[in-house]
């Protein structure tokens, strides 16, 4: 009876080597094996041709940045007051670094009441409120507003200039340099754009969702309701679903838009570049949104949470995950096809922290991989030491 007890207390001890021995190494890579892809953007010889009346159009669905339609994208062309759009990015990246608020005072300088075209006739050191200037530049399109704003956030509007052409690098715009906060191009050599990319920076404007708060408004006020201001941008009252974002025109611009909307979770940025009217430049936009609405979705599968990943080596012995949402766009007859199938390996091997990649989703329609998204874990799991091996072992011993 002795001997057997000691036969069982000498494996009791052995146990624990054994269990560290055999997990030194992961069973699963662990790393950014597998980003998020979507599928593969129409081109413009699949698209039909909507007879755009524009020098170049484009659409794109904006959370993916997946191009729908494109004519004539690339060639860089004045944007007029659609420079804007830069210029309220990087007003509200410096709202959101903490640099400035809504509600801090900007005085104007005599530079900036020196703006012509479209404004709001700031005076030279009349003050008003950050909110009030961006509602002012978003609606009206005032570009004395413009100009004040640069200057506050940079301290002058050549500084405020250079960033923005830091800017449009770092997002990838390819056909671009300003000149100017608000695109007024009468001396302006150089101040161009091209559709594709004012597409760009409008997808990452509107991740802002205070613009589109104002972008959406018909009509407002500032001066304590004393000067009124009215959408530029027709679209706004006059389309379902749109929520901005901003018009411009010059003699040498012809008339340009970036035209948002979202209905039923699509949301698309419509540009149109050179257009001869204001209403031929309307029409194209709402055809080009109307066309994407039509024949397009976006396909989304929602993160969830996985129980029960074996692990081993671990001081728990089963990891919880989770699935990174994933979406693209479809054509609305496709969306219903796509299937998934989930990977994930037997057991995964401790020390594992919070992140690592586990696994994947795996996303395909008709038989050819659209996409995938990563499984990664959602707990810290440490690795499991000998004494503590020992101790589990040994305490179940001794309640036998």
């Amino acid at each position: 009876m002795f001997i057997s007890k000691f036969k069982r207390l000498a494996v009791i001890l052995l146990i624990p080597l054994l269990v560290l021995q055999f997990s030194f190494s992961p069973v699963f890579a662990t790393g950014a094996e597998c980003e998020q892809t979507s599928q593969s953007a129409p081109t413009e010889e699949a698209s039909p041709s909507l007879d755009l009346n524009c020098k170049s159009a484009i659409l794109i669905e904006a959370t993916t940045g997946q191009v729908l339609y494109e004519q004539n994208a690339d060639e860089a062309l004045p944007p007029a007051s659609v420079t804007k759009v830069m210029t309220l990015l990087l007003v509200m990246e410096a709202i959101d670094e903490g640099k400035i608020k809504l509600d801090d005072m900007v005085s104007t300088s005599a530079h900036a009441a020196s703006m012509g075209g479209s404004q709001i006739f700031l005076k030279e050191g009349e003050e008003m409120s950050v909110e009030d200037m961006l509602k002012s530049v978003v609606i009206a399109s005032a570009n004395d507003a413009a100009c004040a704003l640069a200057e506050f956030v940079s301290g002058s509007e050549e500084a405020f200039v250079a960033r923005m052409n830091q800017r449009a690098g770092e997002l990838g715009m390819k056909n671009t340099t300003f000149e100017n906060t608000n695109g007024l191009d009468d001396t302006a050599e150089n101040h161009l754009t091209s559709a594709r990319d004012i597409a760009i920076m409008s997808a990452e404007l509107i991740k802002h969702e205070k613009i589109l708060e104002y972008s959406s408004i018909w009509m407002d006020t500032v001066r304590d309701g004393q000067f009124g201001l009215t959408n530029t941008n027709r679209l706004v009252r006059f389309y379902r679903g749109c929520t901005g974002l901003k018009t411009g025109s010059t003699a040498k611009a012809g008339f340009c838009i970036s035209a948002t909307a979202e209905r039923d979770g699509t949301k698309l940025v419509a540009v149109i570049m050179g257009a001869e009217s204001r209403d031929i430049r309307n029409a194209a936009a709402t055809r080009l949104l109307d066309w994407g609405f039509a024949n397009y979705g976006v396909y989304t599968h929602s993160g969830e949470v996985l129980d029960g990943i074996k692990t081993i080596g671990g001081v728990k012995n089963s990891l919880k995950a989770e699935c990174a949402e994933f979406s693209c766009v479809l054509e609305k007859s496709k969306i219903g096809k796509v299937e998934y199938k989930l990977e994930l390996p037997d057991k995964v091997s401790a020390p594992i922290k919070t992140g690592d990649v586990v696994g994947k989703i795996v996303f395909t329609l008709d038989g050819e991989e659209i996409g995938r998204a990563d499984v990664v874990a959602a707990e810290d799991i440490e690795k499991i030491s000998f004494f503590e091996v020992w101790y589990r072992i040994f305490t179940k011993f001794l309640l036998k």
